[in-house]
């Protein structure tokens, strides 16, 4: 089984539960995180699914008896029950499925009389049966994927609805176009087991051009704590097939630049070139099962560059020390001509 928090989500207070002898200790941990990061201690048990799909529904329901939803959204690529890449569609789910998932979805917000936008949570197993999770009563961080396949603004569309508006008559009858991806930037080390980190960002760029979407509240000076979230920004493409769209991502992640504070960039690269990511097999326990020793060989590269940095130090100082040369040059002096966020220095 798995222990979870009440009171909010996001991996906090979450425990997974193999034997009953953990149960106790699991219980007890996740009502400490729970109460820590929701100021309410309740949790409560269900059934655990061993690699399961997370895959999710877009609703919305007026004060007018409208209620639909805008096709789902797979949100299976995780680390610590977190979602890092998002995208719609799904590749598990054939029309059928989707029609049915839909259907439940919009049955669950007219049952409980919902009014807003929000999105309904499902878990999919391997044989194809999808079981309810939860619901989320707001926007979701990966909502702008939805926005980009159905050109849809769920903003507007939750203001309209908490003014009394019916919904548009154009988002009734919304269907899907292409395939949009969105990857989520943290403040943590992507090559250290996603570890926390904070500072001063030096200098911020982001990637642009059509079908590439960036939003994001940082900037060059920007100082990133560790008091809030850690997410930063959100790097979201549209594309007219899934192969596009993963590969316009990974450009649009080469060109997003981050100095200061480490980021998870080069680790989502590494997903979307990974061969099970490209064939569509994602599950929430992806990073687990393709990237387990991913912290190893940071390890292992880590000590490379020192040593490397140790070699070239003798180097420099062996030629540099000689008479006739006084000013030992910084490491940027050294490499001639180098590229940070598209200028020529």
């Amino acid at each position: 089984m798995i222990v979870k928090a009440a009171a909010g989500g996001g991996g906090k207070g979450m425990r997974v539960v193999h034997s009953a002898s953990e149960l106790e200790d699991a219980i007890s941990t996740a009502r400490r995180e729970a109460l820590n990061a929701f100021g309410d201690d309740t949790v409560y048990v269900e059934k655990y699914l061993v690699n399961p799909r997370h895959i999710e529904f877009q609703i919305l329901a007026d004060s007018h008896g409208n209620a639909m939803h805008l096709f789902e959204r797979e949100c299976s690529i995780q680390r610590r029950h977190q979602k890092i890449i998002e995208e719609t569609p799904s590749t598990a789910l054939t029309p059928e499925l989707r029609k049915q998932m839909g259907e439940t979805a919009v049955t669950v917000a007219k049952t409980a009389g919902y009014t807003n936008a929000g999105t309904v949570e499902f878990l999919f197993d391997e044989s194809g049966h999808f079981y309810f999770l939860e619901v989320n009563t707001r926007l979701q961080v990966e909502h702008p994927i939805t926005e980009s396949v159905t050109g849809v603004d769920l903003v507007v569309e939750q203001i309209q609805i908490a003014a009394g508006l019916p919904i548009s008559d154009s988002t009734l009858h919304a269907t899907q176009r292409g395939h949009a991806i969105e990857c989520r930037v943290y403040a943590e080390d992507g090559e250290n087991n996603f570890f926390p980190s904070s500072g001063t960002i030096l200098y911020y760029h982001e990637p642009s051009g059509p079908g590439v979407r960036v939003d994001s509240g940082i900037w060059t000076g920007s100082e990133i704590t560790i008091d809030y979230d850690p997410i930063m920004a959100k790097v979201i493409v549209h594309a007219p097939t899934r192969d596009l769209a993963i590969a316009k991502m990974r450009e649009a992640l080469n060109a997003y630049k981050v100095l200061g504070v480490r980021n998870a960039k080069k680790f989502m690269i590494d997903i979307l070139a990974h061969p099970e990511f490209i064939k569509g097999r994602t599950f929430t326990s992806f990073i687990d099962t393709h990237f387990a020793n991913r912290a190893e060989n940071a390890i292992r590269t880590g000590d490379l560059a020192v040593a490397a940095t140790a070699v070239f130090g003798e180097t420099q100082t062996a030629f540099f020390g000689r008479a006739g040369h006084t000013d030992i040059p910084t490491p940027w002096e050294t490499l001639g001509s180098w590229q940070v966020g598209g200028s020529i220095t």
